[in-house]
Order: structure tokens, then sequence, then C-alpha cells
């Protein structure tokens, strides 16, 4: 009898591993209101930070295994976001419809800017960023940006430094499993590609499991400026992150 249990429970173990087996799974991502394949959507496998593209006919292959989450984003449509099923790697021929957003034109504001002809007038009335970065001897990155927050930054800047490993402890270590991950999005090219034109911080959070708010207090904890976090590209915003918990990282050894 128990042997017979052995075997059932051993049988059980390699179908289970069967179905976590990573497979090229290929799909079709189509405009839901003309029924049109769409070229050039991005698609990401969010568990195991791969991305790809969709081609002129719609189509695309992506490495999966059973529960991994595919992300597809394409400018101007709602995002739509898959669980991966075992039916659906089985089945395959699969078909993904994104709904296109409503677009809405935004009130621009211009600042007057008045130009005069004389060079060193003209060039005082440039808008200039106020971001500061401090460098420090010793420390491996390129220095920190404390921006122009208060007349205190400085200072809070160098207070931060002054315990490098406790700060970046406390920064970093209830989130340690999600950051795992930035060394696989900075080699993927399809996903530096698709954060390079993203302003919003979506692919951001939902790669990672952080907040947006989390992504903020990350950045201003590693004492970048508002400005440089306002006003970055996904990209820059994923480098900037990726400085930081390097530095943590090594620290912490």
């Amino acid at each position: 009898m128990k042997w017979i249990l052995s075997l059932i429970s051993f049988l059980f173990l390699i179908s289970v591993k069967g179905q976590d087996q990573i497979q090229v799974f290929s799909a079709v991502v189509e405009n839901e209101s003309t029924g049109f394949p769409m070229e050039s959507v991005h698609v990401l496998n969010l568990s195991q930070v791969y991305g790809t593209i969709t081609d002129k006919n719609g189509r695309f292959e992506i490495k999966v295994a059973a529960n991994d989450t595919l992300y597809f984003s394409y400018l101007g449509f709602k995002p739509l976001k898959v669980a991966v099923t075992n039916d659906l790697i089985k089945f395959g021929n699969a078909k993904f419809e994104l709904t296109e957003l409503a677009l809405a034109l935004e009130e621009i504001i211009l600042r007057p800017y008045q130009l005069t002809g004389f060079l060193d007038i003209d060039a005082k009335n440039i808008p200039i960023n106020t971001a500061k970065r401090y460098s420090v001897s010793g420390l491996p990155n390129i220095g920190y940006e404390a921006g122009n927050r208060n007349p205190y930054s400085i200072s809070k800047t160098f207070k931060a430094i002054l315990s490098p490993v406790d700060f970046l402890h406390n920064l970093f270590s209830q989130k340690e499993k999600q950051l795992r991950k930035l060394k696989k999005m900075r080699e993927d090219k399809e996903i530096k590609n698709l954060l390079s034109s993203k302003f919003n911080r979506e692919i951001l959070t939902q790669i990672l499991y952080i907040s947006k708010v989390e992504i903020y207090e990350i950045l201003r904890g590693c004492n970048f400026s508002d400005t440089f976090i306002k006003e970055s590209n996904d990209l820059q915003i994923l480098e900037a992150i990726s400085e930081c918990y390097d530095q943590y990282i090594v620290l912490k050894l």
C-alpha cells in the first residue's frame, strides 16, 4: 500500500513539474473594434521578465509557463493583463483583443519667454533644472541628487550617506524579492525600448509589483530630486532604482 501511495505522489510531482516548464507560446493581437491585427504591440511576461512585439500580422511568440502573467501595451489602447493557463498553452492559436481608449486633448500652458535678441539677457530667462548631485569619494556611484526641496537638502543627503547600510536596508529589505527583477529588466531589449517611451510608471509597477508611491519613496530616499522623478522616462527611473539597489547589495555583503 505504501509503495502505491509513493508511486502516486511521484507521478503527481512529475505532472506538476511538467506543467511549470517554460514553453514558447504563440498568439495574435487584434483591434477589438475593427478586428484588424495590430503590429508593434508590446507583450511582456511579467513573471519571467521577457518581452517581445507583434509582427505585421499581429502575431507574437514569447516564453511562458503555467501561472505566468502576460501584459499587453500599445499607445492609445487600454493595457491588457492575462493569466497563462495550461489550457491556453495546450490549445494555442489564442487571440487577444485590445480596446482603444477615448483620446482627449489636455490644456497646454505655455510660459511666455520673450527673446530680446541679446544673448546675455536671453540666457538668463532660460529655465534651469536646479537639481544638484553631490558625489562622495569612495562610493561606487556617480553621486547623490538632492535637489532644492528645502534649504537643508544638502545636510539630508550627507546624513543618509553617513549611515548607508541602515538607510538602504530600511529602504529595500521589504522589497528584495521584487527588485531582483531589475537585472532581467535591464538586459531585455524590448522591455528597455518600451520603458524609454513611457512616463507613467505603469510597466514598472506591473513587473516589480510595487506601487507608484513606493517608487517615489525609493527615489526620494536615494536622494533623487523631485524634478528628476517627475520628468524622467521609465527607463531612466529603472536605472536610478537599479543604481541605488546595486549599492545596497554591495554594502550588504
